[in-house]
């Protein structure tokens, strides 16, 4: 028997997912086949894709190619028009056991089984064991998104906003501390929606110090991207008084120019997100923050795109994901006076050569220093502030290492085991 070989693509949801998949499909004893889990969020993300299909048929002329992910869910006929593709599954399908019966027993399986994401009412809180390294293990807590930005294409292929319940988060990390993880990271497509849609209405931050107190042999917990816009007193509440929750937040800022947020039909204006930055440092001041940032955002002037450059030093942003815009189509962006490709990628560059320069600049202030470093493998594991750091004796892997910064080189610390 072949095992089943998966090809991820995009979030860090679709790579908890992928994994939930993997043991989905294990258990339903599918042979031979390549899983490709795609992503939307770009249309350079659905090329990618294709030419993966491409790639991996080359590769497996004799398996199953089943396609999946956010481009398959929004666009399945595109998908299933292509001759190296047997099977299009959506979202919701492909986190269903029967599916994958089908998709193993091959009896009568349609070839595109794609239902209306946006009936979807409910996420279940799928029980992996964690994904990448021994150390670390991601949790779904919610999926979907009430929103409708401008540019982003996404909701149409989760679906709205739905909340894993608090019981089922708790008990899923549970079982991962006794499995031996030392970090949880609360992973969702709008973390900071959750608990909208539950009884009681309860709050991302009701969520993270519930998880804090029941969870009492858990070291460390991570929360993914959020909406600063949206976080609540709890939250603020955890961040001032939990040591457990870890000082690096990673913000879908998007833009630092008002005019352009309006435009995004985002919820925050410039001066939010800085009020919210110093807010959180006040509360504990060796917080770091990540950021997504849009270069090249349709009418975007040079003095918009400067607004938004500044905005790594007035939010002293660390970590930097930086996205040349590109069209969507589906999406009221695509419909908006364009900037001229040569000039989002200058601006896509020169906002990154200003996130090299953040990092360096926080990496340089943390030689001497101690921290508790989570080992991914045997020679590097990252610090409360999400740093690599490397070590010249191994270490074993899984654990926290009580650890002296001694240097830097590049983007990772040097450190000794203290």
């Amino acid at each position: 028997m072949k095992p089943p070989v998966f090809s991820n693509h995009g979030c860090r949801l679709n790579m908890y997912e992928t994994e939930a998949m993997r043991d989905l499909a294990t258990q339903a004893g599918l042979d031979d086949a390549v899983i490709v889990n795609t992503c939307a969020v770009t249309a350079e993300a659905v090329r990618k894709a294709k030419q993966d299909i491409r790639k991996r048929r080359r590769d497996n002329p004799g398996a199953k190619i089943i396609v999946t992910g956010c481009a398959a869910q929004i666009d399945p006929d595109a998908f299933n028009a292509m001759a190296d593709v047997d099977h299009v599954i959506g979202n919701t399908e492909k986190m269903q056991a029967s599916t994958w019966a089908g998709l193993a027993g091959d009896f009568g399986t349609e070839p595109v089984q794609v239902n209306d994401i946006m009936s979807v009412t409910e996420t279940a809180g799928h029980m992996i064991d964690g994904f990448g390294t021994r150390s670390r293990a991601y949790v779904q807590v919610q999926n979907g998104c009430d929103h409708r930005c401008t540019f982003c294409i996404i909701p149409y292929g989760r679906g709205n906003s739905r909340s894993v319940p608090a019981g089922v988060v708790v008990d899923q990390i549970k079982r991962l501390v006794d499995k031996g993880f030392n970090e949880v990271v609360l992973t969702g497509v709008d973390m900071t929606s959750w608990g909208a849609d539950l009884p009681g209405k309860p709050h991302l931050g009701d969520l993270v110090l519930r998880i804090l107190k029941l969870v009492p042999d858990l070291p460390r917990l991570r929360i993914s991207s959020i909406d600063s816009i949206e976080v609540d007193e709890a939250l603020m509440q955890a961040i001032a008084t939990e040591p457990r929750l870890m000082p690096h937040l990673h913000l879908s800022l998007q833009h630092g120019d008002d005019l352009i947020l309006k435009r995004m039909k985002r919820r925050h204006l410039r001066d939010d997100a800085i009020r919210f930055v110093e807010d959180a440092r006040r509360l504990r001041p060796d917080m770091t923050f990540g950021a997504d940032i849009i270069a090249g955002f349709p009418t975007e002037t040079e003095a918009a795109f400067e607004n938004s450059a500044k905005l790594v030093a007035d939010c002293h942003l660390t970590w930097l994901h930086v996205f040349p815009y590109s069209i969507r189509p589906g999406t009221p962006a695509a419909r908006m006076p364009q900037v001229d490709g040569r000039v989002i990628k200058a601006r896509a560059a020169h906002l990154r050569a200003l996130g090299d320069a953040a990092v360096n600049a926080h990496l340089t202030t943390q030689v001497g220093k101690g921290h508790s470093v989570l080992m991914e493998n045997p020679q590097m594991g990252r610090t409360e502030h999400f740093a690599e750091v490397v070590f010249d004796a191994p270490q074993t892997e899984g654990t926290i290492v009580p650890t002296k910064i001694t240097g830097q080189t590049g983007t990772q610390l040097q450190g000794e085991a203290a």
